[in-house]
């Protein structure tokens, strides 16, 4: 990179951080910060569910599976389309209109609605947890992006990957605490565009004519890389398992939801997000990705785009697409970060600690604390990974097999109970973990399908959640079950 790349780079920064010092400046209260004054339009919303999505993570992570499986890959965020549109249809209706009358600011209000305090209480120490897997995810993509760009080198003698794991935390946990959910959608909606823009229509032109045309990358890849059936069955039920149900729990996707004015703008962010995912982002990234192996054959997969980026653009170009992955890295820790701030605050500060808090400044201050505690957990968990994908399927599987099972009851069963929820979200989970951390083990004979560890954690989760219903239905509550499943 050159010295005008790390100027464009530098600038487009504290750009982005006045971007978060303008809304912070806004923002009377919690409802502010977190929900965005519920009244952003669906354009913004739906590039910002994008950003947050695909983000930075899924973009590096992304193009380490088209470095090792080519086109197949795309499939990954194939998950993306089904989800956003599966959602748009089956969630946003209900919570949209339960949102009207409740003022709902996190995912765990529709679950006390619908269950009781208790479950919301699960949820939101589930919920929080997971967010914090995700947010280091996105830190470790951050470093992996500085240390093959603008962080190659470091004056302390540490491993080049955790001095930029550590330069990333600092400038997006600074960020976020100065931030709001107003700050972090708009300044996506710009960086998204810069970075599809950059993608697009120059990186992917300028790659091709390094490596010598398309009929060369035809010749240096193995045939399977072109097709978009050289993917085990197994691989993709497992995407589809981890990543679809995600849709219907993610905290950030909910502070979305009740961002939007009504059902139908609502909606009609959820299929922009789904088209941008695929097939727009999804044939980018493992495109760039194929490209990436052809002139580092040698490089770590996930590190191949970076490099690319790095060394392959032109000076000034350099410095604009490497600033808006960094911004997408950053947007989506930032929401992450809040998702796990909104639920520790307003799911278990303000309910049991500081009630009443949320409607004023000090609210705020106790966001901005919480967040940077738990970007300091971010950081401490980033270090356990070694891939970004890795990292972002763990927190998935971890949240998913808890919550997905009574989330679906609170939508479409009538006789689903606190107790099953607790049973199903505890067991679930649980289950997942043990089987991640390898503590517990599958039959060989199980273990031989090669199915991911969320399966049998969603599916345990089911036959606890359906039993503890049926042998503990829930009291009647007004304004409970039968509303939900009415609306």
């Amino acid at each position: 990179m050159s010295w005008i790349d790390y100027l464009i780079f530098a600038v487009y920064m504290a750009a982005i951080l006045g971007v978060g010092v303008y809304h912070f400046r806004r923002n009377g209260d919690a409802e502010d910060y977190y929900v965005g004054g519920r009244d952003i339009a669906p354009s913004h919303v739906g590039l910002s569910i994008v950003a947050t999505d695909v983000g930075g993570g899924f973009s590096i992570g992304l193009g380490g599976v088209g470095f090792l499986m080519g086109l197949s890959g795309s499939w990954l965020l194939f998950t993306g389309l089904v989800g956003a549109w599966l959602s748009a249809v089956l969630l946003i209706p209900k919570l949209k209109k339960l949102d009207r009358h409740h003022r709902f600011m996190t995912y765990p209000d529709f679950l006390r609605h619908r269950y009781d305090s208790r479950v919301a209480v699960l949820a939101a120490l589930i919920s929080g947890i997971g967010y914090l897997g995700f947010t280091a995810a996105q830190m470790l993509a951050g470093a992996k992006l500085a240390s093959a760009t603008i962080l190659q080198t470091n004056p302390f003698g540490m491993e080049q990957v955790t001095f930029s794991l550590l330069v990333i935390a600092v400038v997006t946990v600074l960020y976020t605490m100065i931030g709001g959910l107003k700050a972090v959608i708009y300044t996506d909606t710009v960086q998204w565009i810069v970075l599809l823009a950059g993608l697009i229509l120059v990186t992917i032109p300028v790659t091709l004519v390094k490596i010598g045309g398309f009929g060369a990358l035809v010749a240096a890849l193995p045939p399977s890389h072109f097709s978009l059936t050289a993917i085990k069955p197994t691989t993709f039920i497992n995407w589809m398992v981890t990543i679809v149900p995600i849709w219907f729990v993610g905290m950030t996707l909910y502070q979305r939801v009740y961002a939007c004015r009504n059902e139908r703008e609502a909606k009609k962010a959820w299929y922009i997000a789904g088209l941008f995912e695929y097939p727009i982002m999804a044939f980018t990234g493992v495109f760039l990705g194929m490209c990436a192996r052809v002139v580092f054959p040698q490089a770590e997969p996930e590190q191949a785009m970076p490099m690319l980026i790095s060394q392959i653009l032109p000076a000034g170009v350099t410095g604009i697409v490497v600033a808006a992955y960094f911004s997408a890295i950053m947007s989506t820790a930032d929401s992450c970060i809040m998702a796990a701030s909104g639920n520790f605050t307003n799911d278990l500060l303000f309910r049991f600690f500081f009630r009443g808090w949320e409607h004023g400044r000090g609210g705020l201050l106790i966001s901005m604390v919480v967040t940077l505690l738990i970007g300091v957990g971010a950081v401490l968990l980033a270090v356990q990974f070694t891939t970004v994908l890795d990292a972002i399927l763990q927190a998935y599987a971890f949240m998913v097999s808890g919550l997905f099972i009574p989330t679906l009851g609170a939508l479409f069963w009538r006789r689903g109970s606190s107790v099953g929820a607790l049973f199903g979200m505890a067991g679930g989970g649980t289950l997942t973990l043990l089987l991640i951390s390898k503590f517990i083990a599958l039959p060989p004979e199980i273990a031989a399908l090669g199915l991911d560890p969320t399966l049998y954690g969603i599916l345990f989760s089911a036959f606890l959640y359906v039993a503890g219903s049926l042998l503990f239905p829930q009291r009647e509550r007004s304004g409970g079950a039968s509303s939900i499943l009415e609306s």
